[in-house]
């Protein structure tokens, strides 16, 4: 019904437009190049050119619309350069944003009225957002915008054209799901480091070490020991940061399995979310438990991205495969433990990923499970070792008591389940 889509074609220009009214609220009356009337006039323009052209029908369509969105590119270029000389403000958000509306307009009587109203909602916020999007360039670093367009060039260029079908021995090589596996790593502490560098590390040890957790648990156990050895009080807190980075962990793995497989998931959901319970109870105990105060520390995160990088988790996802899969061909669980423990001493998102892939190609839930609890396990007494040989005497006995028992907790609940 006419009526009722120039009545959304009006909706659209009134939403865009009231943006850009409230952005130019400052100018007195005549003074803006664009306002709220403007814009709702511009979306309902190109709603009625748009019916009168299909009335018109024929060749002459086209060009009936054709014609009027010159004559309307043609005001805002002319008004957009009066505004500059007298403003010198040589910005064409508005006068693009206007062209925008009409064409929106324009969709909304062609049936397109939920295109139109989406494309109009993220418009204005795009437009609201201004002084927010500026702040973040403005503080965005040449490493971490060469940091972004590297996370770009492997997700939306290289992994679309990857093939989707295996090779190797028991095809376990899927270079598709290899290249997907590092998108999804790479992503994880790609939105991690981001985090720590928008709230900031000010806010508390609390807030580095839960957002660290995403990034690297490893790194933030590092920082974390050598920090709290040259401090004379409130050590429990770096402990706490510590375990907040060490419980992340376990929620993270969950989140790769469930991107796999969702059987596996069902087997360890309940041992890992255990795990992660207990230690955000250790951390709570020693934050509302102790007697000291440590002033929160500027801690610096490394940039986690980088094509290096993503090429040599390929690597170890690809070396651990193949292990894995002649582990269980040759040696049957015993070697499937071996390669878990072992790749546990440094990293557990490679060993994860790829039992939970093998355990969907032939190899047995349980001791897929099994092996992945024992990679977390022995990558959980690595950080306590960490914490041991690196960080002040007061770090060692909470670190041990509450990662032990969020182990044991951990393995009992799989057992028992």
């Amino acid at each position: 019904m006419p009526l009722l889509e120039l009545a959304y074609a009006l909706a659209v220009g009134l939403i865009i437009g009231l943006e850009r009214g409230w952005s130019q609220r400052g100018r007195g009356e005549g003074q803006r190049f664009a306002g709220m009337r403007t814009f709702a006039i511009a979306s309902l323009l190109g709603g009625v050119v748009t019916l009168v052209s299909e009335r018109v029908g024929g060749n002459y369509a086209l060009l009936v619309w054709l014609a009027v969105f010159v004559a309307v590119a043609a005001l805002a270029v002319v008004a957009h350069v009066i505004e500059a000389r007298h403003d010198a403000d040589f910005g064409i958000t508005t006068p693009l944003s206007l062209l925008l509306t009409f064409v929106l307009g324009s969709l909304c009587l062609l049936d397109l009225v939920d295109v139109a109203v989406s494309v109009a909602v993220i418009a204005a916020l795009l437009l609201g957002l201004k002084p927010v999007l500026h702040g973040w360039l403005e503080r965005l670093q040449q490493r971490e915008l060469l940091a972004i367009l590297q996370m770009l060039v492997i997700s939306v260029v290289m992994l679309p054209v990857l093939p989707n079908q295996g090779y190797g021995p028991g095809e376990v090589l899927n270079p598709y799901l290899i290249g997907w596996m590092v998108v999804l790593i790479t992503g994880i502490s790609f939105v991690g480091y981001f985090a720590i560098k928008l709230l900031g590390s000010h806010r508390g040890l609390m807030l580095t070490g839960l957002l660290g957790g995403l990034a690297s648990s490893t790194a933030v156990t590092l920082t974390m020991a050598q920090l709290g050895k040259v401090q004379q009080h409130g050590h429990k807190l770096f402990v706490a940061a510590t375990l907040l980075a060490a419980g992340t962990m376990f929620p993270r793995m969950l989140v790769e399995i469930a991107v796999v497989n969702q059987t596996l998931l069902q087997s360890l959901a309940a041992a890992l979310l255990t795990m992660t319970g207990v230690t955000y109870l250790g951390v709570a105990w020693l934050v509302f438990g102790k007697q000291e105060q440590a002033a929160a520390s500027e801690i610096s995160v490394a940039n986690p991205f980088d094509i290096i990088t993503a090429l040599k988790f390929a690597a170890l996802l690809v070396v651990i495969l193949l292990v894995a899969h002649y582990a269980h061909q040759y040696f049957d669980a015993l070697g499937v433990y071996a390669v878990a423990a072992i790749s546990g001493l440094s990293d557990v998102d490679a060993i994860t990923l790829s039992l939970a892939k093998l355990s969907s190609n032939g190899l047995a839930i349980e001791v897929a499970s099994q092996a992945i609890l024992l990679a977390a396990t022995v990558n959980t007494i690595v950080k306590v070792g960490l914490i041991i040989s690196l960080g002040h005497p007061a770090m060692r006995a909470p670190m041990v008591l509450i990662a032990l028992v969020a182990l044991i907790a951990g393995w009992s609940v799989w057992w028992l389940g």
